[in-house]
């Protein structure tokens, strides 16, 4: 790849002695001079354009800025951010996303012993200062954090946490530097590409002691892209509502058939008779608990009925809500090719308690081919149902569940 930035020539050539992972990625993106009157440094897919603030900084915090760019094209940021603005639609927040990476990626530089220009937001203060989470010094935030995740915890805030987010951002004077990429171009860098420089520069340099190399098998950034929740929710709906077989007893099965021919050809007795199967052609049906305890966000409730409304579409499932807290409260089964969504009639009830006895009750009670809870996981469950449950979850629960399949609505 081009490197033609003059701006960023003395930090990339003293790069390589302190962070030899980043120097090494540093091969695989185009790093030039941005516009003049152009002052901050940005990242689209794999072009990094230095702007001219740039010049101003300490050789330090000049390596350190490198490396953050670096990063957001290696850890392929802008790309995440145009895949999350699919799958959210008009809920996505881009300064949010480009907000979650850099506190993420400033995080793993400053563990890494690097200096960035200050004042820089930072995982750890995003956590504790607009989150509200007490966190222990020696918490291994990087090991347990990624972008997705982050943004994710931040687009479910309430009024005052926005608020917090506000005051924190202006305070550090956050400024998005990440531009999400507007589609692959003929050479924009493939995932598996990436992850397999990823591989190598981490590899070569793990021996030297400094930078990345070090701490990098304890950054869940670097794992490998994980399977997004829409579509692991969407595979486990669609086993659960898949057409069954049943006994028929007015259809034989092919194999008495055949032995009823042998024994008549034979002369000898006809074999005890076996029915056949068939097709369960009834529409499926899904029932729907929507905890609205105050666990589960506004904006989360949405994607989560979005990809819901999808998967009736395909499906032709008919579709039952439950809203409930400590007990259901309310009941509506939207119409074929309604969206799924509380403004087709749920009116939730915010604040309460939580208790999943009630709903799995009478989610088993419609006779569903699957029950789906949207929840925090966090109240007593009951005994398991006969049919199967999907625990949909906005966060990595505590502990798993006693029974169901769990999928994590991050990213």
């Amino acid at each position: 790849m081009a490197q033609r930035s003059l701006r960023a020539g003395q930090a990339i050539a003293h790069l390589a002695g302190a962070d030899p992972a980043l120097a090494l990625l540093a091969l695989w993106c185009d790093i030039t001079d941005a516009p003049d009157g152009t002052s901050v440094t940005t990242t689209t897919g794999h072009r990094i354009a230095i702007g001219e603030d740039f010049s101003t900084l300490a050789l330090r915090e000049q390596i350190g800025l490198a490396g953050h760019h670096i990063l957001h094209a290696a850890l392929r940021h802008s790309a995440r951010a145009a895949d999350m603005a699919r799958r959210a639609g008009d809920s996505f927040d881009p300064e949010l996303f480009a907000l979650a990476a850099d506190a993420v990626t400033n995080e793993i530089l400053l563990e890494a012993g690097h200096a960035i220009p200050r004042p820089a937001v930072t995982l750890r203060g995003l956590l504790t200062r607009v989150a509200g989470h007490d966190i222990a010094d020696d918490a291994p935030l990087i090991a347990d954090w990624d972008t997705d995740r982050l943004y994710t915890l931040l687009s479910a805030q309430d009024a005052q946490g926005r608020a917090r987010r506000r005051n924190y951002t202006e305070d550090h004077r956050f400024q998005a530097d990440l531009v999400p990429s507007a589609g692959a171009g003929e050479t924009e860098q493939t995932p598996d590409a990436w992850q397999g420089h990823l591989i190598r520069a981490v590899g070569t340099a793990r021996g030297a002691g400094r930078g990345i190399g070090p701490i990098v098998a304890r950054i869940a950034e670097f794992a490998e892209d994980r399977t997004p929740w829409e579509v692991i929710l969407r595979g486990l709906v669609a086993r659960a509502i898949a057409p069954g077989q049943t006994a028929s007893w007015r259809r034989p099965a092919r194999r008495w058939i055949a032995a009823e021919a042998l024994a008549r050809a034979a002369g000898g007795p006809a074999p005890l008779f076996q029915p056949g199967y068939v097709r369960d052609m009834h529409r499926p049906r899904i029932a729907v608990g929507l905890d609205s305890s105050g666990s589960v966000s506004d904006a989360l409730l949405g994607r989560f009925c979005a990809e819901l409304s999808g998967i009736t579409r395909r499906s032709a499932a008919e579709i039952h809500l439950l809203a409930f807290d400590q007990d259901v409260y309310d009941h509506i089964r939207p119409g074929p090719g309604s969206p799924v969504v509380p403004a087709a009639g749920l009116v939730l009830r915010r604040g309460g308690g939580t208790s999943f006895v009630d709903v799995l009750l009478k989610a088993e009670a419609l006779d569903p081919s699957a029950i789906v809870i949207l929840t925090d996981l966090d109240g007593p469950m009951g005994a398991r149902p006969g049919v199967p449950v999907i625990w949909a979850v906005p966060g990595v629960p505590a502990s798993p569940p006693a029974f169901g399949d769990v999928v994590t609505l991050t990213g």
